[in-house]
């Protein structure tokens, strides 16, 4: 943020040819010309006034220091001119009464956003990240995408979400793992909520399992027919999913996991209890090896009585944490080592940002998948990047490093908690929602109509009948209502040379840390 420079732009005068010398000498010329007797009574006078002004706290002595230029200027408005005043944000509660009534969504929520802050066209660019948005959509940029071409992403999707004049529709094919479709969902909600009537006429699928499964080999070549387009969290180079922000976001109940702006204050509040200096000097990791090979294989970099690769390793069951009510897996007490470890799941991994947010360095085991906003991390600025098939040396190498380089590797630490807490904080998830479906909705080459088994959702349907944490975390997210500024400005797509140095430029850091990781291990064979 820039601080506000008015008083360094007031004119100064000390004496430096400023304004303030010529007025003095305009105002106090004329009295040396007259009688002796009219210059007494002009200086009595003029004392006489400086006095009231004295004894009123009139005159603030300050202002004369460098001259009368630098008193304070009256205002140059019309009487007619009001000035600007900052738009107040209106709250807007859930009206569970009238819902508990009728069973029907209330029509009392501001359906637009008339009157926007005067200052809402200072609105920043949006970060980095959401450049990729056009990349998603670009299978569809010619040809734009048909109701034929949403109807086969059916398939394997878990619901269909139509927006019609800013009211949300949802026909659910199949139940989602735990919640993650219904906080899915509720984030959607949420962002009708932030920016009423901005948002176009939608229809599309959303599938909440993990693995992308639009392969892009399969619609390639003269005769391909166009992708089905189809939302999920994440997506690897080879598939053409449209990746989407998770429903962590909005909480995760079956693990006690917090809605995003409580627990990134956790967080942020955790990175203070310890400094980097005082945290363990071992790179820490805490999940479930079972849903993956590749963290089996982590598993083997533990400490042991042969060896200890600087790593500490835990196997998390969730049923023994479920009995004890997950009273050691508060993601905010584990940012007491210097270096955390991230490696995947049976895909992506939603706790890849809660890693980032550690002010640890985050030693990213080299991944397959990516979600929405990773692709913009970059190696050796937000994270260390770790082999994948040599895991145990290449993390003792990364430890050795940062112990070593301790002010390198707490500010790389810093860089990374920094953009999670800057770059993704809860404007910028739903911002990225709304470029993302608006930029889709321009796509659309059809009018979207309500599908017949849809029903209509909003915030008192979902809210209003849920329990326990289901209700509070859908309570503490909750938009209280309309936003009083635009989304950010999204961000132009890359050019192919840009987008080709960007990927170099990752490639080349990876490399680097290879060569380092080689000429270590050489020297420690001497």
């Amino acid at each position: 943020m820039n601080i506000d420079g008015t008083r360094e732009s007031l004119p100064q005068g000390n004496g430096h040819g400023g304004h303030g010398g010529k007025t003095t000498d305009t105002i106090w010329r004329p009295f040396a010309i007259t009688s002796t007797r009219s210059s007494t009574v002009c200086v009595v006078s003029v004392l006489l006034f400086v006095g009231a002004l004295i004894s009123t706290q009139m005159l603030d002595t300050s202002n004369f220091v460098g001259g009368l230029a630098q008193m304070p200027l009256l205002s140059t408005k019309s009487k007619g001119e009001s000035p600007k005043k900052h738009r107040q944000q209106i709250e807007v509660p859930l009206d569970c009464s009238a819902y508990e009534l009728t069973k029907s969504c209330p029509s009392s929520y501001p359906t637009t956003t008339d009157e926007e802050d005067p200052d809402s066209n200072l609105n920043a660019t949006c970060p980095e990240y959401f450049r990729w948005i056009h990349e998603d959509l670009r299978p569809w940029a010619y040809t734009g995408i048909t109701l034929d071409m949403v109807e086969r992403a059916k398939a394997t999707a878990n619901f269909r979400l139509v927006v019609l004049n800013g009211t949300a529709y949802v026909e659910q094919y199949q139940k989602a793992f735990q919640t993650r479709d219904v906080f899915t969902l509720w984030g959607i909600l949420q962002l009708l909520r932030k920016y009423p009537g901005k948002l176009p006429d939608l229809d599309l699928m959303f599938d909440c399992v993990d693995w992308p499964v639009i392969k892009s080999i399969d619609y390639g070549g003269p005769n391909a027919t166009t992708p089905p387009p189809l939302f999920r969290y994440c997506k690897d180079n080879e598939t053409l999913d449209i990746v989407f922000p998770d429903w962590s976001f909005w909480g995760w109940p079956e693990i006690r996991v917090k809605s995003w702006v409580p627990l990134l204050n956790d967080l942020m509040e955790g990175n203070q209890k310890m400094g980097w200096d005082e945290r363990e000097p071992h790179a820490y990791w805490k999940g479930n090896p079972e849903v993956a090979e590749t963290r089996q294989d982590l598993l083997k970099c533990n400490v042991s009585d042969q060896q200890d690769w600087g790593a500490r390793v835990f196997a998390q069951d969730w049923k023994k944490e479920s009995k004890a009510g997950y009273k050691t897996s508060n993601l905010a007490d584990q940012c007491v080592h210097r270096f955390k470890i991230y490696v995947e799941g049976s895909a992506w991994s939603v706790s890849e940002k809660y890693i980032l947010a550690c002010d640890s360095v985050t030693l990213l085991v080299q991944p397959r998948y990516f979600d929405f906003f990773t692709r913009s991390l970059k190696p050796l600025q937000h994270y260390w990047p770790i082999k994948p098939n040599d895991k145990c040396r290449s993390i003792k190498h990364a430890v050795d490093w940062g112990n070593t380089h301790q002010q390198e590797a707490k500010a790389m630490g810093k860089a990374a908690s920094e953009f999670i807490n800057e770059d993704l904080k809860i404007d910028y998830v739903y911002d990225y929602m709304f470029h993302l479906l608006n930029e889709y909705g321009k796509l659309l080459r059809y009018k979207p109509t309500v599908p017949q088994n849809a029903v209509e959702l909003c915030s008192e349907s979902m809210a209003c009948p849920a329990q326990g944490l289901n209700k509070d975390y859908m309570m503490e997210s909750l938009v209280k209502g309309p936003s009083v500024t635009s989304p950010c400005t999204m961000p132009p797509p890359y050019d192919p040379a840009s987008l080709r140095n960007l990927l170099s430029e990752q490639e080349n850091s990876i490399k680097q840390v290879d060569e380092w990781e080689k000429k270590f291990w050489e020297n420690q064979k001497i």
